[in-house]
C-alpha cells in the first residue's frame, strides 16, 4: 500500500496539470456545445440559452460541414499514404548499410519538423505563386503553361497535400528507422542464403516485422491530418471557393469569426466522433490482419 500512495503522490502533479488544463477545458466544451454560446451571451450570460443537440442538427443539415468533411477525407485520404510512403522510404534509405553520412541525412530530413509551419507556409506561397513563383519557372523552362497552384480549387489541395507532406515526413521517418534497427539481422541473412530477393525480403520479412510500428505511424498521422488547419489558414484562407476548408477550419471561423462557440465546440465534437471511430476501425482492421500464429507472415 505504501508503494501505491508513493505512485499516486509522484504522478498527483502530472494529473493535476492534466485535469486542469485538459479535462475541464473538454468538459467546458462539450457543455458549451448544447448551448448556444455566441457573441450576445459573451457581452451578457443571461443570453445563454441549453439548446441540447440542436448544433449537432443544425451541423448534420449544412452543405458548407459536408464539404469540409470531404476535404478533410481527401486530404487524409492521400496525404496519408504519401507521408508513411515517403517517410518508409527515408527510413530504408537511411537504414541501407551502403548509406553514407547518416547523421547529416537524418538532421537534414527531420528538420522541417521542428521548423515553424506558419513561416514555412509562407515560403511555400511564394514558391507557388502563380507569377513569380520557383515552381511555375520550372514549368515554364519545361514549355508547359504556368498553373494557379492556390487560386484553382482543383490544385490548392494537392498543393497543400504535397505541403504537408515534406513538412511532416521527417517525424514518421525517425520511428520507422527505430524499428527497422529493431528487426534482427539474422532473418535477412537467413533470407538471402535461400535466395530471397530485395522484394521479398522486403514483403515477407520488413512489413511483417513493422507491423506494431506500422500501425502507430498510421493512427498518430491519420489523427494529425484530420486537424488540418494551419495549412489552409496561412496559405490560401480556406479557398479558392472554399476548396481547401477543412473541418477545423470551419471550427474557427465558428468559433473566432462569428463568435457562435456553442457551434464551434459541438464542430470539434463531431470531428473527435469521426477521428475516434475511424482509429476503432483501423485497430479492428489491424487485428483481423494479424498472423494466427503472431509470426512473420
Amino acid at each position: 500500500m505504501k508503494s501505491q500512495r508513493a505512485a499516486w503522490l509522484f504522478l498527483a502533479p502530472a494529473l493535476l496539470v492534466l485535469g486542469v488544463f485538459f479535462l475541464l477545458p473538454v468538459i467546458g466544451a462539450l457543455g458549451l456545445s448544447l448551448t448556444d454560446y455566441d457573441l450576445y451571451a459573451l457581452a451578457d450570460i443571461h443570453n445563454l440559452r441549453f439548446v441540447a443537440l440542436q448544433n449537432y442538427w443544425s451541423l448534420l443539415q449544412r452543405p458548407l460541414f459536408w464539404s469540409a468533411l470531404g476535404h478533410t477525407l481527401y486530404f487524409v485520404a492521400v496525404g496519408v499514404p504519401l507521408s508513411m510512403g515517403a517517410s518508409l522510404g527515408a527510413a530504408l534509405l537511411l537504414n541501407s548499410p551502403l548509406a553514407r553520412c547518416k547523421p547529416f541525412f537524418r538532421t537534414a530530413l527531420f528538420a522541417p519538423v521542428v521548423t515553424t509551419v506558419v513561416a514555412v507556409a509562407v515560403i511555400w506561397r511564394y514558391l507557388f505563386n502563380t507569377k513569380y513563383g520557383i515552381a511555375n519557372d520550372v514549368l515554364g523552362h519545361l514549355g508547359i503553361h504556368p498553373v494557379d497552384w492556390l487560386g484553382d480549387p482543383h490544385w490548392a489541395m494537392p498543393t497543400i497535400i504535397a505541403f504537408a507532406v515534406w513538412k511532416n515526413f521527417g517525424y514518421n521517418m525517425i520511428i520507422f528507422l527505430a524499428g527497422l534497427q529493431a528487426i534482427p539481422l539474422d532473418l535477412y541473412e537467413a533470407a538471402r542464403i535461400d535466395g530471397a530477393s530485395a522484394w521479398r525480403q522486403f514483403r515477407h520479412i520488413t512489413l511483417p516485422m513493422l507491423g506494431p510500428t506500422l500501425l502507430m505511424v498510421g493512427i498518430l498521422t491519420v489523427s494529425g491530418y484530420f486537424q488540418l488547419f494551419a495549412e489552409p489558414y496561412v496559405m490560401t484562407e480556406g479557398g479558392p471557393l472554399q476548396s481547401t476548408t477543412s473541418v477545423l477550419y470551419l471550427m474557427y471561423d465558428e468559433g473566432f469569426k462569428w463568435w457562435n462557440l456553442g457551434s464551434a465546440s459541438a464542430v470539434a465534437f463531431l470531428l473527435f466522433v469521426i477521428m475516434f471511430a475511424v482509429t476503432v476501425l483501423m485497430l479492428r482492421l489491424a487485428r483481423h490482419g494479424e498472423p494466427a500464429d503472431g509470426g512473420v507472415a
